[in-house]
């Protein structure tokens, strides 16, 4: 069972004294939650619009949100971190924490989070619904098949596959050209083998045999659509738009042609309404969609974001990975498409993650390295430019406090981070949920009353291949953009369809501001290389993969997955 650690008696930054073990999985298990229809009550949504899954989790009916148009909505808040590290930042724990530090001093505060992904959760990294004394709960579920949303997503993804090859098999009115398919299989689990297969084979009456593959559900356009529409009318029109393939002639062919998109939409009805869960506090929580930020824009719902806003005063919201993947989609794409403007930018670090960065292996963390952290300090820099100078957003620096952090390391990020106009706030959430989160919320509170003046990191005026440079040299600091074998035949054909005003949803490794992954810190004097450009028209961007990016993971060595275990009672552990 994976262990952490939580200080009793001694302060951060200084060497603790006495120590006891407690497993996030423990902690959730040993907290009593609310019921969810209290949590509801509290937040002010009627009874009619709650549909129970169990005694504490809910689905809340989308509808509720024409009866609160004309409330004005809070204030949100965006929180993101710096470039991830094997050492953790702790993004998901701060979001969780920073809504609780709210109601601890006084504000309505609501969470807006993405749903785990059960690739990940077997995989490398494990549960993610926050840690230590801020998680979202019930942390078992959430982490595992929850309310059935990708469930939905992937059926919904695969019945487009299924009535794609069924109309090939059929005769193919349509002319698709099986050479020329883009539409791949979905399935919510790293699974390498399925990257690259050939199917329909073993005779006339199985199929057409064609190449074919599979992507990570959270990386399906069906994900991204279920997160970007305004409604079930919305959706359907959107995953009408989903190009599948082309024709011989290069004519793109759509969902809306197959005549699949009501069917898809039925089965994502219920999928389309958010999840109201509770932190450890009984805090409100939406939890809903959950697109990877490396491979997919990164961000929750357009729904659950506009629902938290409309019932809380603050919302607090996060995007995976670091500030150069989220952040940058949650600002140039989903605020673009949902009226969005954060009033408040967090941007979570770690003693620890910042001194790998600056060259020091996980084994020599825990120990005081002042050259090594000033090394690592530029990656965290860059990141609050990017917010402050190229987004136009007030910004705090959220410092997830370990026990072994020191306060010489402390002041030294806290100096450089006020050199740049930023001020520093330690969040000791893991250990003391939102008793330890009130610091950063008192300044989060005060940034939302700062003059903003936020715009876009690049105009949709200008073309895609613009939009890739732009990307590449404000966000990454990157020189340029190399095209590698058919790109720029397939931004000119993007171009011509008359998608070259849409925005950009860059995939990239998210180790690393360039496109590799061993190049940490702050790189320079390097250029990011696109293989691969295509639109996801129902959602409304164009995908750019880079470097070696997988749109479908693998498993690592020793997945987590051989930790989880249950027992005769039902009781889950070893899930984090």
């Amino acid at each position: 069972m994976r262990y952490e650690t939580l200080i009793i008696e001694e302060e951060f930054g200084k060497k603790p004294k006495k120590f006891y073990y407690r497993s996030d999985i423990e902690i959730a298990q040993e907290t009593p939650m609310q019921p969810i229809r209290e949590v509801a009550a509290e937040l002010g949504i009627e009874e009619k619009y709650v549909e129970q899954y169990g005694n504490y989790k809910a689905k809340v009916d989308y509808n509720l949100l024409a009866d609160k148009a004309d409330k004005p909505d809070g204030k949100l808040i965006l929180v993101t971190a710096i470039t991830p590290t094997p050492a953790g930042e702790g993004k998901t724990t701060t979001t969780v924490g920073l809504a609780d530090g709210l109601r601890k001093i006084g504000k309505k505060a609501v969470a807006a989070l993405r749903e785990p992904s059960l690739g990940p959760v077997f995989g490398v990294k494990g549960g993610a619904a926050g840690g230590g004394y801020a998680q979202v709960v019930p942390m078992e579920d959430i982490n595992l098949h929850f309310t059935g949303d990708f469930h939905a997503i992937g059926a919904a993804n695969n019945l487009l596959a299924a009535m794609l090859d069924n109309h090939i098999y059929q005769g193919n009115e349509l002319a698709i050209d099986p050479r020329r398919i883009t539409w791949k299989r979905a399935v919510d689990m790293n699974d390498r083998q399925l990257r690259y297969i050939v199917d329909g084979l073993s005779g006339r009456v199985n199929g057409v045999p064609r190449e074919d593959g599979f992507d990570i559900t959270v990386a399906s356009e069906v994900m991204a659509i279920l997160c970007l529409s305004k409604d079930i009318t919305d959706l359907r029109e959107r995953l009408s738009r989903i190009i599948v393939g082309y024709t011989a002639d290069e004519k793109p062919v759509t969902a809306g042609e197959l005549k699949a998109a009501g069917a898809m939409a039925a089965l994502l009805k219920d999928a389309l309404k958010p999840n109201l869960v509770q932190t450890l506090e009984h805090t409100p929580a939406f939890i809903h969609g959950g697109p990877f930020a490396n491979i997919a824009h990164g961000c929750n719902s357009i729904t659950a974001t506009r629902m938290a806003l409309k019932l809380g005063d603050y919302t607090v919201t996060e995007a995976g990975f670091g500030a150069d993947l989220g952040a940058e989609k949650f600002l140039d794409i989903k605020c673009r498409m949902g009226g969005f403007v954060p009033d408040a930018v967090v941007i979570v670090t770690s003693i620890r993650a910042l001194k790998h960065h600056g060259g020091v292996d996980k084994s020599g963390l825990q120990t005081e390295n002042l050259p090594a952290l000033e090394r690592g300090i530029p990656n965290l820099l860059r990141h609050v430019e990017n917010i402050k100078n190229v987004f136009g957003l007030p910004s705090v620096v959220a410092v997830n406090a370990f026990p072994t952090d020191t306060g010489a390391e402390l002041a030294l990020v806290e100096k450089k981070c006020k050199e740049l106009g930023v001020n520093v706030a330690l969040s000791e959430v893991w250990a003391k949920g939102g008793e330890g989160g009130t610091a950063l919320a008192r300044e989060v509170v005060r940034l939302c009353e700062e003059p903003k003046n936020f715009q876009y990191s690049y105009s949709l005026e200008t073309s895609i291949m613009e939009k890739l440079e732009t990307i590449a040299k404000r966000i990454y600091r990157a020189d340029g953009v190399d095209l590698a074998g058919n790109v720029r035949k397939q931004l000119s054909q993007l171009e011509n369809l008359g998608f070259g005003g849409l925005p950009v949803c860059m995939a990239k490794t998210q180790y690393s501001f360039s496109d590799d992954p061993a190049l940490l810190g702050t790189p320079k004097n390097f250029r990011i290389t696109v293989r691969n450009v295509k639109v996801s028209a129902g959602a409304g961007f164009i995908v750019a993969l880079t470097g070696d990016v997988m749109t479908m993971p693998g498993l690592p060595k020793v997945p987590s997955a051989e930790k989880i275990d249950v027992d005769a009672a039902g009781k889950i552990s070893g899930l984090f």
